[in-house]
């Protein structure tokens, strides 16, 4: 049996439909009972109700099962702690294979999330558990955020210039990655970079969405004031919002690089392009 943790977000349901469609048998864990119910009607076997902070919770969890996925909730201060926590409950219960979630380039220290996932890292190393890194770059799902605005007004904006050079990857690629290691054979020890796309500029970005359109879009660049007023009103929490502004500096200074080899020999294809992507969830 599988446990994936952090089943509920849009990175666990990815990684869970493919698992499904390689009929594993998966326990979820997850904090409410109507995120419990969604994913068994997705193809989970079992659903497990607690938190991260739960000992208790965390040793029923990984009682019995033979693989473990650990996805850390998105932007988490307490992100070591946790990572800590369910690798101890791991090795008690004697684990065979622990697979981290990681990011990409997480030994960017100018960035918390990523810096922390390297923390996570080196705990696990040092766990002495069978283990497998993976480290997807940024997801282009999150372009979705500014669909309305591409479609409406052939807009794209985000806070970085538009110079900035970002690789990319598929969610859907990386949940065949993540299925791929978890039921497969020869990944115990390694660590993985997904990137499903070489650094691509923002102009770069919207050169590719205005060809699979058939229409012209343009890039915006927002200031992070700005964003991070927007931010702050739709809910999002102080530490996300200056987590991801860091984040945002880091880009446009630096960008985000990976290299495509990795993911598609994992998959044995051509990772997923943002043309193709662009296609099928955007036009």
């Amino acid at each position: 049996m599988i446990l994936l943790t952090g089943a509920a977000g849009k990175t666990g349901r990815a990684v869970l439909q493919a698992l499904a469609k390689r009929e594993a048998v998966v326990r979820v864990f997850v904090r409410h009972r109507d995120q419990a119910s969604d994913l068994l009607e997705a193809g989970a076997t079992e659903a497990l109700l607690g938190d991260f902070t739960g000992t208790d919770a965390l040793r029923t969890a990984v009682n019995g099962i033979s693989s473990l996925y650990h996805i850390c909730p998105n932007m988490h201060p307490a992100e070591i702690e946790i990572g800590r926590s369910i690798i101890t409950a791991a090795a008690e219960a004697g684990v065979e294979h622990f697979v981290y979630h990681s990011v990409l380039h997480p030994q960017a220290e100018k960035m918390p999330h990523h810096w922390n996932k390297l923390r996570v890292e080196e705990l696990l190393l040092e766990s002495g558990l069978e283990f497998t890194i993976l480290q997807p770059a940024p997801y282009m799902q999150n372009i979705l955020a500014s669909k309305e605005a591409i479609l409406s007004e052939g807009i794209y904006r985000a806070p970085y210039p538009a110079a900035t050079a970002l690789s990319l990857v598929d969610l859907q690629d990386l949940g065949e990655a993540a299925a791929i290691v978890l039921t497969g054979e020869g990944h115990t020890n390694a660590i993985y970079e997904l990137s499903g796309t070489t650094a691509l500029t923002q102009l770069e970005l919207v050169s590719i969405l205005a060809k699979a359109r058939g229409t012209s879009v343009r890039y915006e660049e927002i200031s992070i004031d700005d964003w991070c007023v927007k931010a702050a009103t739709s809910g999002l929490g102080k530490y996300a919002v200056e987590t991801l502004t860091r984040m945002f500096r880091y880009y446009a200074a630096y960008g985000l690089k990976g290299n495509t080899k990795q993911l598609c020999w994992l998959l044995g294809r051509e990772p997923t392009g943002f043309f193709a992507f662009a296609k099928r969830e955007i036009i």
